[in-house]
């Protein structure tokens, strides 16, 4: 009986996807719980599994498609049975008396697939596009070296096959050269070829679809404006170098910067509570909770995990839940509940030696701070020049419901709980 494969529950929110790679090909067998196909969503990328084993028979969804939940994605049905069934007596039938096996799909395509499987060697990922181009020029993939670091063919790398082959393809010597136009580049002796202007398109992934369409919208919906100001890192550099290795031991985690800041945000945000709120219609909601928002880099694009109730939260479980934060991010394995909410945001561009930015917000937050790169800078302190580790800081705000000099002021106190981190301990 044939088994449907269908776009699970999302998250959510959330009730589209992108179909983005086939694990498995039409014709593979299948076992339960191998993962099937990855679909991307604006937020997270999600595994579909086989929930029975069999043949993966049709594949109704290709790579790139958008899909809805409960979308038909592919059938799955019973594999063919691999022994010759035995007769009565015990004796074996042989192959051309063997009954057939209702499987809903040819038993000469099943060999066929996998006789082309089996002469292909292992499976190799390739992108539809760089498919697209081999079959369009007969060229056989299993020759085609990847260049990304995930063994992926894209489209570069067919094209540069191409390229390759048809420069190794000598001219006969009977052959006439073919006619030059006067608009063709004469080459003079001793100069070098014409480069190869290659141009590659890649999909746009749903998430970085939707962060691109936010990003838009934020400037659009919101009055955004942003404030600058510049904090003397001295006595954090100091605190973390007398305390970090008793700190690491103790925790198993390194003290970083981001603590510093979260907890001085959620002192000014009790100082400054419009730029914890949210616009609601004709309403301002002010929330008498921290949820602060991290903004982590991911290979699909930044994304912003939330750190819940940041208020009750020591600097210990601040670092770890960052640390934390940053690995699923990389591999792909943040949740929604994570991803979710937020109330005020911080992006430290400043791990990728920004210096100055102007953060977007991130709606429907009305803050978002900017920290950047820890730089020695000359500045005068009590009538002397001195040379002290300075930072950058920005805060975008909307100004539909943050007033300039609130802004401001708020960034003032910022800076002056992260010059004096001692003073975090009676505020908090």
């Amino acid at each position: 009986m044939p088994t449907k494969i269908v776009v699970p529950e999302l998250g959510e929110s959330v009730v589209e996807a992108t179909v983005g790679h086939w694990r498995k090909q039409q014709g593979d067998r299948v076992a339960v719980g191998d993962v099937l196909v990855e679909l991307e969503t604006e937020k997270v990328d999600l595994e579909v599994g086989a929930e029975r084993g069999g043949v993966l028979a049709r594949i109704e969804r290709q790579e790139g498609e958008d899909v809805k939940i409960g979308d038909l994605l592919g059938v799955i049905e019973d594999a063919p049975a691999e022994e010759a069934p035995v007769a009565k007596g015990g004796v074996a039938k042989p192959a051309e008396e063997e009954e057939p096996v209702e499987t809903g799909i040819k038993k000469e395509a099943v060999i066929a697939m996998a006789t082309k499987a089996e002469e292909a060697g292992p499976k190799r990922m390739v992108t539809p596009l760089a498919r697209r181009i081999a079959e369009e020029h007969g060229v056989d993939l299993s020759r085609v070296q990847p260049s990304d670091s995930a063994g992926r063919i894209r489209q570069r790398d067919v094209e540069s096959f191409i390229q390759t082959r048809t420069g190794a393809a000598a001219p006969q010597p009977d052959e006439e050269p073919a006619p030059v136009s006067q608009q063709s580049p004469r080459l003079v002796p001793g100069a070098a070829a014409p480069r190869a202007r290659l141009e590659e398109r890649v999909r746009m992934s749903r998430r970085r679809q939707t962060i691109a369409r936010r990003l838009v919208e934020a400037q659009h919906a919101a009055a955004m404006l942003t404030t600058f100001n510049e904090v003397d890192m001295t006595q954090v550099m100091q605190l973390r170098a007398r305390w970090k290795e008793n700190f690491k031991k103790q925790h198993g985690v390194s003290l970083g910067i981001a603590s510093f800041f979260a907890k001085a945000c959620i002192g000014a945000l009790r100082q400054f509570p419009r730029l914890n709120a949210e616009i609601q219609g004709n309403e301002m909601v002010l929330k008498h909770y921290y949820d602060i928002g991290v903004a982590v880099g991911a290979p699909e694009g930044l994304v912003v995990p939330v750190l819940r109730d940041a208020d009750q939260m020591s600097f210990a479980e601040i670092e770890t839940a960052i640390k934390e934060f940053a690995r699923k991010a990389s591999g792909g394995e943040l949740t929604l509940e994570e991803l979710r909410g937020g109330t005020f945001t911080i992006s430290n561009g400043g791990v990728y030696g920004s210096l100055l930015s102007t953060p977007i917000l991130n709606p429907p937050q009305v803050g978002i701070l900017g920290l950047h790169k820890i730089e020695d800078r000359a500045v005068p302190v009590e009538g002397k020049v001195e040379i002290r580790p300075m930072m950058y800081i920005a805060l975008s705000y909307d100004h539909r419901i943050v007033d300039g000099m609130e802004a401001v002021q708020f960034l003032v106190r910022v800076k002056g709980l992260v010059e004096d981190p001692a003073s975090l301990l009676f505020t908090l």
